[in-house]
């Protein structure tokens, strides 16, 4: 008797501090995040009678959340991937845009660009790389590598996509870099990757030279028409299909084509062979980040042929993905989580909207500096995404005289394109993150002190910044909603109305392996799961 409850105390014991009593593998053997790089939520609904591999099982027999949405205001890819990688938000893993002004060295610095690495080319190119140094919180990724000892693949064919997935560490990262080339750096290896080496010759990207990108289905298909006076495609392609890859522009036509993702795809599949992931006495992480529907939403638009055909094709090499992953792995032995970066814009001049050019709005600026002043600029250091950075001690001036910084912004929303400007003391205050408002909420959720600008605005509905083609980068809708599905080991199917963020990825897959992430911003998926998980079981 003393016996059976000395072992039920031991075994109550190692249960309350998460440690099992015997040592049993896994059962989720593998984490698959999926990005597609600019996919707007509305598009899995609008589009998804073209659907047949990938998405359609991702959507059918997986939790798909219809209400996912960015919470902030800037939308764009480095904020978004490391929104996924990290749950959190950027005011707190600091990644708050694709370039910001660095004060520090007076500079325009990317997000990942690190000084202090070198690059590790699969092709020549030299010279300072890449890394998560500026990335204030871990990923998923790093955390499962720390506590789970998994291995750590991601790819895709930007820096900011794949490092937003990784982190500060990984055992395979890599882009396809400016030397048009795929690459990576010595934060994550110090050589290139042997297998990889020879994936590469085995499959040379110029393999692709001779294609023509056509339909996939018949035109009647595809909703709308095939060309529009607004598609801005590079590289001497015109609106309408056929697009020729090569022989000139080759590489250009390449990355604004769905044949890259399909590219990708393969060397995903190469990961998981070669890598052995998801095989193994461990839980390993994979993450891909397509990137095409963005090459070809910003040329085309969201409502194009194109864009609908490389929605189609990605549905695809989703799809050969997972087939092999229910080969290799084991159907039910992993798990997928699926989203996007951003959304994106329709052309203004569909939507009825407008654009406002930068050079105005930056004249407008340093106009009204200079009356309040009564002095010459340039009073302006730079203008970032939604932010503008003003020379040392400009703002400390604006600030100590509220009538000239009135003027500023009056200045600023006088434009025909200007909707709102709030400036960085407004966006500071804690509780401007929870504000009523939802457009400072949202620009409060998007700033992080001493990174971001001095003031922030956001352009009117359906106006943009560039001059051609569209873009993201607000809180408006089409650009704040994306797709947020889990699909696979202990996740429940169905459609799901309940409002989710992409950062609840990473805290719900956590509490999936019984880990926990340090101060997430997103929550437990909790309807999606078969059975009631702790993310706090396993420190």
């Amino acid at each position: 008797m003393k016996r059976v409850v000395l072992a039920v105390v031991i075994l109550l014991t190692f249960y309350s501090t998460g440690a099992p009593a015997v040592a049993q593998p896994p059962t989720t053997k593998l984490v698959v995040f999926i990005v597609v790089d600019q996919m707007r939520g509305d598009y899995l609904v609008h589009y998804g009678p073209l659907f047949e591999r990938g998405l359609k099982r991702l959507t059918t027999e997986g939790a798909w959340y219809r209400n996912g949405a960015y919470p902030y205001m800037t939308t764009v890819t480095c904020v978004g991937h490391s929104t996924i990688g990290t749950g959190t938000l950027p005011y707190k893993h600091g990644m708050i845009g694709n370039t910001w002004f660095d004060r520090p060295s007076e500079k325009v610095t990317a997000c990942t660009t690190d000084a202090d690495t070198t690059d590790v080319s699969y092709g020549s190119r030299t010279g300072p790389s890449d890394s998560a140094k500026w990335m204030m919180m871990p990923t998923l990724a790093e955390t499962m590598r720390d506590r789970l000892k998994a291995r750590v693949a991601t790819m895709s064919m930007k820096a900011r996509s794949a490092i937003g997935l990784a982190g500060h560490e990984g055992d395979f990262v890599t882009w396809f870099g400016e030397g048009n080339a795929f690459e990576t750096s010595s934060a994550y290896a110090r050589s290139p990757s042997g297998w990889f080496v020879d994936y590469l010759k085995a499959n040379p990207v110029e393999r692709d030279a001779d294609k023509t990108w056509e339909r996939t289905l018949p035109a009647n298909r595809y909703q709308g028409e095939d060309d529009s006076p607004y598609e801005r495609a590079g590289g001497g392609w015109s609106a309408k299909f056929p697009h020729p890859l090569g022989p000139q522009g080759f590489y250009l036509h390449w990355l604004q084509s769905p044949f890259a993702d399909d590219y990708l795809g393969g060397i995903a599949i190469a990961a998981v062979n070669e890598m052995h992931l998801g095989t193994q006495d461990r839980t390993d992480f994979l993450g891909v980040s397509f990137g095409m529907v963005d090459a070809v939403g910003h040329a085309f638009g969201p409502q194009s042929h194109e864009l609908q055909d490389t929605l189609v094709r990605l549905d695809a090499t989703i799809g050969r993905l997972l087939d092999h992953l229910d080969k290799q792995v084991g159907a039910g032995r992993y798990v997928v989580a699926l989203s996007a970066d951003h959304g994106v814009a329709d052309f203004p001049e569909v939507a009825g909207g407008g654009r406002q050019a930068i050079a105005p709005l930056r004249a407008a600026i340093e106009d009204a500096i200079k009356k309040a002043f009564g002095e010459e600029g340039p009073f302006i250091a730079a203008l970032a995404t939604n932010d503008v950075y003003f020379k040392r001690g400009v703002y400390e001036r604006l600030r100590a005289n509220p009538a000239a910084l009135k003027s500023v912004i009056a200045a600023m929303t006088a434009q025909p394109g200007i909707a709102r400007v709030f400036t960085s003391d407004e966006l500071a205050v804690p509780d401007a993150r929870a504000s009523q408002d939802p457009q400072i909420r949202a620009a409060a959720l998007s700033y992080y002190p001493g990174r971001s600008g001095d003031l922030t605005f956001l352009v009117k509905e359906h106006w943009l910044t560039t001059p051609a083609g569209t873009t993201h980068g607000t809180s408006y809708a089409y650009d704040q909603q994306v797709p947020v599905v889990l699909y696979g080991a202990g996740i429940k199917a169905g459609v799901r109305e309940d409002v989710a963020t992409p950062a609840d990825l990473a805290v719900t897959v956590a509490s999936l392996l019984g880990i926990a992430l340090p101060a997430p911003d997103g929550r437990v998926l909790s309807s999606a799961l078969t059975t009631t998980h702790s993310a706090t079981a396993r420190h």
